[in-house]
């Protein structure tokens, strides 16, 4: 059995309650108990003092060797760098906040509300960028650049080219919502924003007024 399910059963914690404690989401420690997510040196900090435990004896068991504690500990030992690349996250922005409800839809649209629904691995590319986030992809209009369920990371920093991938927030009136798309973007004046979807291949054509942002797709898959 999972160390983290085994001492959670323990303590009478259901995984929503624990996701809870964590500040994180129930599907995020399914994952953890499941295997699907590595037990990184942030995720033991997280979840150790909630189960009773360290964070040296969740990620590697209640070691008695002393040449393995200081191996495991030295791991918990943050050295300075010697050098560094842009503003230096705080531990709170080591992840990347997933937004997004899949409402379905031919063109696989979701509303983008400001609700977070995970946290997932900030990669490398988006190390200096505070406000990145991601999506989850809705539907099948994007095959097969991206699949429903694929993780999409967003840089709303940098700005989109044509036959970039983007992520588009639209303004719906009827819905009195915002809905957004992930699709190839083409082009946005100041009449209009068109992109582009593979499945079925077409362009959507939204008017520019209605357009709350434009942000660049950095990169997509399986987390």
């Amino acid at each position: 059995m999972n160390i983290i399910r085994k001492l959670r059963e323990q303590r009478g914690l259901t995984q929503t309650e624990l996701a809870r404690l964590v500040r994180t989401s129930q599907p995020q420690i399914n994952r953890l108990e499941g295997g699907e997510r590595q037990l990184s040196k942030d995720w033991a900090e997280k979840l150790a003092p909630h189960l009773g435990i360290t964070p040296v004896e969740l990620m590697f068991g209640r070691v008695t060797d002393l040449s393995t504690i200081a191996l495991a500990v030295s791991d918990f030992v943050e050295n300075p760098a010697n050098a560094a690349m842009g503003p230096r996250l705080s531990d709170g922005a080591r992840d990347v906040p997933v937004y997004g409800q899949a409402v379905g839809g031919d063109d696989g649209e979701f509303v983008l509300n400001g609700e977070k629904l995970d946290d997932v691995f900030r990669p490398p590319s988006l190390s200096s960028v505070i406000d990145a986030y991601a999506v989850y992809v809705a539907g099948s209009s994007m095959e097969p650049r991206y699949f429903e369920g694929e993780v999409v990371y967003v840089n709303p920093i940098k700005k989109a080219r044509r036959g970039d991938f983007v992520v588009a927030q639209i303004r719906n009136n009827e819905r009195e919502t915002i809905l957004a798309y992930v699709k190839r973007f083409v082009r946005w004046n100041e009449r209009e924003l068109v992109l582009f979807q593979f499945n079925p291949e077409r362009e959507l054509i939204f008017q520019s007024r209605d357009v709350v942002s434009v942000h660049l797709a950095v990169m997509g898959g399986s987390v």
